[in-house]
């Protein structure tokens, strides 16, 4: 999962007071501790309300995949009935929720009961269930047209865009072209001037090959921007010319681009991350190797990922005869800092 759905827990009612506690253990990447202290609570028997434990159980299984413990967050999903069931409606406990109507499930639960599968390789039921969902989402926000929530502002609106980008990944990553230049241009009848979305169309057109295609879908973005002096929009075009570039081979062009984006914001690790690799290619080891460890330094929280280490290790192994000791210090250094889902073998350690 690229995103983690933490921002998606509500269930429209109060909280217990613990569910703060168990945010901040989600925010700073402590999972295990997470497990841990919803055991504990649960042992001690102070959930009092049918949509206490569904908030409980939707951190656990949202720790459980981070942690990736997948059959036992499935086992926790199984526990449950139909996400549907009038037992998880409110009116169905009216000595707990009075006149209140409506589902207690938090979308979060619904996204992790859809996503799920993808991790235990069973693509087709993940995708069928993601499909369903975004009906689901879209059924609401149609009967909510005329609510307050009306317009691009919708909670529903934002969780239709959360859902349609995590299923192109879906099928981005099986290299399904065609479904993801379907759903990128579903979107973009509806906003053709959102900058993000016409750079992931141009990446998509990029994978397929379609320069010139992709050199048009660029160019737009950088001419909707051109007027900005938001950061992440003007290194938002730097970032795509420089995959152009890449694609042609012209790894020092590429680097001005990176640079650009590092002059204006210094923690922009896909800039950090993307110019080592350039510098790599180019056999410029002791500056590739400068950059990233600089932007492991700046922001850790930010810049740490499996990606950016394990490409790091390459650039240690192709500098260093003996880089055993060096890659040492790397995995101890990240055993201080990662978060519990961070995955160490990627050290190579």
């Amino acid at each position: 999962m690229e995103a983690s759905p933490t921002h998606l827990l509500s269930c429209g009612v109060s909280q217990p007071h613990e569910i703060q506690t168990l945010r901040d253990l989600a925010a700073r990447g402590s999972w295990r501790a997470l497990v841990d202290k919803i055991a504990l609570n649960r042992g001690l028997g102070v959930l009092s309300k049918p949509h206490d434990h569904l908030l409980y159980l939707t951190f656990n299984v949202l720790a459980l995949v981070k942690l990736r413990r997948y059959s036992e967050a499935a086992a926790e999903l199984s526990s449950l009935d139909s996400l549907e069931s009038d037992t998880y409606r409110y009116e169905s406990h009216p000595q707990h929720y009075g006149a209140l109507t409506g589902s207690m499930v938090p979308f979060a639960l619904r996204f992790l009961h859809a996503y799920l599968p993808q991790y235990l390789n069973d693509r087709s039921d993940a995708l069928d269930r993601l499909y369903s969902l975004l009906a689901f989402v879209r059924g609401k926000f149609k009967r909510e047209e005329d609510d307050q929530e009306k317009g691009n502002d919708s909670v529903w609106r934002k969780r239709e865009l959360f859902l349609i980008n995590s299923i192109i990944a879906v099928h981005l990553a099986n290299k399904e072209f065609g479904i993801c230049l379907q759903l990128i241009f579903d979107l973009l009848r509806r906003d053709p001037a959102d900058p993000d979305l016409l750079s992931k169309l141009g990446l998509v057109q990029l994978y397929i090959g379609d320069i010139e295609s992709t050199r048009k879908t660029f160019a737009r973005v950088e001419s909707l921007v051109k007027d900005s002096n938001e950061v992440n929009l003007r290194n938002l075009v730097n970032r795509n010319n420089a995959l152009v570039y890449l694609v042609g081979k012209d790894y020092i062009s590429a680097v001005r681009e990176y640079e650009e984006c590092l002059e204006r914001d210094e923690t922009d690790v896909v800039a950090a991350n993307n110019k080592g690799l350039c510098l790599m290619y180019l056999r410029d080891l002791s500056d590739a190797i400068k950059v990233v460890e600089s932007s492991l330094e700046r922001a850790p929280t930010v810049a740490l990922n499996e990606t950016m280490v394990v490409n790091l290790c390459s650039m240690y192994e192709l500098a260093y005869v003996n880089h055993s000791d060096v890659m040492k210090t790397l995995s101890n250094w990240i055993a201080q800092v990662a978060p519990d889902d961070f995955d160490a073998s990627c050290t190579r350690s």
